[in-house]
């Protein structure tokens, strides 16, 4: 577990390098009832929703099997097309390099390095924002997104602000960036604003950590950066590196999805599994439990039940509602 000095450094130097994360995960805990704790939701298939309950998993996917089939290329090309002219990676390495100098080109040969890994070998879990009204029904577009005849349902998770810096799993967690190529300028001049103001502090810290950094808003800006038609899905993303940052408490496995074989990986929120705190266990973070648009929602919901009572959850009768949106399954 990340001691508080440690949580205190990172949080600054994020606020200078992803001052976006930063600012809209300030924002959307703000609008929460106490502040400190946010709703979020797992839509997905009634059979992986079970399954998640039951073995206290949350499987993550690699990037090329999304559904938006441009995953990390979307972000890459903005990205790619920004530090390409002059002035830009100009502006760039002199703001770095004033803290420690050569430190501008280490990042940037050290994220070259891995782009491939960054391509072909991150793996993420999508969650989306949830707000009190869409707890009795969940969202209509989000039901959409599995459409046909599937079963579906919906996970809600409370989490608190901190247990975003737990460090637990090796994971990094933020919200997505529905940003235009502009908007994206935009946050690439206010980091090198930030650079430059805050220098004196980037110096005292060590060579390492400050690439690292600088490594870690590139890794970003290219896995959390989606197009803009996609922002009614108020996404944040878990993202996972095995090669770069592999935890042993990720467990992985073969699985056939949609007919297709692929690599998952799976975080266990089982207080059971040694090194992992009771607060991070399924029965802790568990909010409610929406049942999709279905002809079956009785037989489902008695099903849930009992697979929510054996995961520890208490009163899940009280906790689970079937959506009434009436929409053809």
């Amino acid at each position: 577990m990340v001691t508080q000095k440690e949580i205190d450094l990172e949080t600054r130097l994020a606020k200078i390098f992803t001052p976006y994360a930063v600012k809209h995960t300030q924002d959307f805990f703000a609008k929460q009832p106490d502040q400190t704790h946010a709703k979020f939701v797992h839509y997905t298939s009634a059979d992986a929703a079970l399954s998640m309950i039951q073995k206290k998993r949350i499987w993550m996917r690699n990037v090329t099997c999304m559904s938006d089939y441009r995953e990390v290329q979307h972000g890459f090309d903005i990205l790619n097309k920004i530090f390409s002219e002059p002035t830009n990676r100009r502006a760039f390495d002199e703001a770095l390099d004033a803290c420690i100098p050569g430190s501008a080109q280490e990042a940037i040969d050290f994220f070259n390095h891995w782009l491939a890994d960054i391509s072909l070998n991150t793996y993420i879990t999508s969650i989306s924002e949830h707000d009190e009204e869409e707890n009795r029904d969940g969202r209509l577009s989000m039901w959409r997104a599995y459409g046909g005849n599937i079963a579906r349902a919906a996970i809600v998770f409370k989490v608190s602000s901190s247990l975003l810096n737990a460090g637990v799993f090796n994971l990094v967690v933020s919200p997505v960036g529905y940003l235009t190529e502009e908007q994206v300028r935009v946050q690439f001049h206010q980091v090198v604003s930030n650079i430059r103001d805050e220098s004196e502090f980037l110096k005292s810290v060590e060579r390492p950590r400050f690439v690292q950094n600088v490594f870690n808003m590139l890794v970003a800006g290219v896995t959390c950066l989606k197009h803009h038609g996609f922002r009614e899905e108020r996404e944040w993303r878990l993202v996972y590196a095995p090669e770069r940052w592999a935890s042993p408490l990720i467990e992985s496995s073969t699985e056939v999805i949609g007919g297709i074989p692929q690599v998952v990986y799976k975080i266990p929120f089982d207080a059971t599994v040694s090194g992992i705190p009771s607060f991070l266990d399924f029965s802790s973070i568990f909010d409610s439990l929406i049942i999709g648009p279905s002809q079956y929602p009785w037989s489902m919901s008695r099903a849930f039940v009992t697979a929510l009572k054996n995961a520890g959850v208490s009163k899940p009768e009280s906790r689970l509602v079937a959506s009434e949106i009436p929409i053809r399954t």
